[in-house]
């Protein structure tokens, strides 16, 4: 039997109580108010194997905002929608070692961004997703994803509301740095967009679903799209933590600052994890200690 399927519930709520008494580490992020509403101590993971076997436990029930975990699939949907040629000429593939948002590492790059997994990559993709304005976009990629994934995935208006409230000036000053190096087609809708995909939300199950369509074929999304976003993931996808990651847990993984943290093994399945207290780097660090106990103890790594 492979890794995950091993798995038993005894053995998953030992590293659930592990990882949760890691919570206090973190904090839970006060810039957006209803980010700030989170209960720190709050932790569900959900994992769906291959095979079609499913484990729940924790806070299930808890539903909130993907955040930049939706960064992950806004790549995958552009790929699926353009090729891999015309969107890695809109942004690249190198990981960063600047935080997720910022202006520096996009001004040292020239406007154009370094990877699709940190703030000016996703808000210079947000500008091409199909649609008319930012609604329409939002609602269309919203629909695929629950088509294809077979989740609920949905619009948080309160969450979008409450971000809108205190817009980032570093999102804007990076949207503003893109439209000046012609890296945007329409500012305002970009941003627009980029903050409604932001605001997309769900249990974590749904994340496990949304993982699953990364973690083998299952005639949805095309094997070689699925490899290119797993490879940026495991790069880029825990910002300048990502290399660390990368040789402590082995997996493809993408975190959001609402708490959300998606971990693929390709081939068995997917981890979904959703704790709101956050590390000083924005990776949710329970979550992030329970897939590092998981990968280690079942040899879950894709390195061997």
């Amino acid at each position: 039997m492979k890794g995950l399927e091993k798995l038993t519930t005894t053995e998953l709520s030992l590293w659930v109580q592990q990882a949760r008494t890691k919570a206090e580490q973190g904090k839970v992020i006060d810039r957006i108010p209803q980010l700030a509403l989170a209960d720190p101590g709050w932790f569900a993971v959900h994992i769906c194997c291959k095979s079609g076997k499913t484990i729940s436990f924790g806070d299930t029930a808890c539903v909130f905002p993907l955040m930049s975990v939706i960064k992950t699939f806004s790549l995958l949907y552009l790929l699926e929608h353009f090729g891999a040629e015309t969107v890695f000429g809109w942004v690249g593939v190198e990981p960063s070692d600047a935080p997720f948002n910022s202006l520096e590492q996009l001004v040292s790059d020239r406007g154009h961004p370094r990877n699709p997994m940190i703030n000016s990559g996703a808000i210079a993709l947000a500008d091409k997703l199909p649609g008319k304005d930012a609604s329409q976009r939002t609602f269309l990629f919203c629909q695929w994803l629950n088509q294809l994934a077979g989740c609920q995935l949905k619009l948080d208006e309160v969450m979008l509301a409450s971000v809108r409230l205190t817009r980032s000036t570093a999102n804007e000053a990076i949207a503003n740095y893109l439209a000046e190096t012609s890296h945007l087609g329409n500012l305002e809708t970009a941003l627009d967009t980029y903050e409604q995909i932001c605001c997309i939300c769900g249990q974590v199950e749904h994340l496990a679903l949304l993982g699953k369509l990364l973690a083998f074929d299952n005639g949805c999304v095309s094997s070689q799209n699925r490899r290119i976003v797993n490879a940026v993931m495991l790069t880029c996808g825990l910002y300048e933590a990502s290399a660390r990651f990368a040789v402590r847990v082995g997996l493809p993984m993408k975190s959001g600052i609402g708490g959300g943290l998606i971990a693929i093994v390709p081939g068995e399945g997917a981890i979904a994890c959703y704790s709101p207290a956050l590390d000083t780097v924005g990776n949710p660090v329970a979550g992030l200690a329970f897939v590092e106990a998981l990968s280690q103890k079942l040899e879950l790594s894709i390195f061997g």
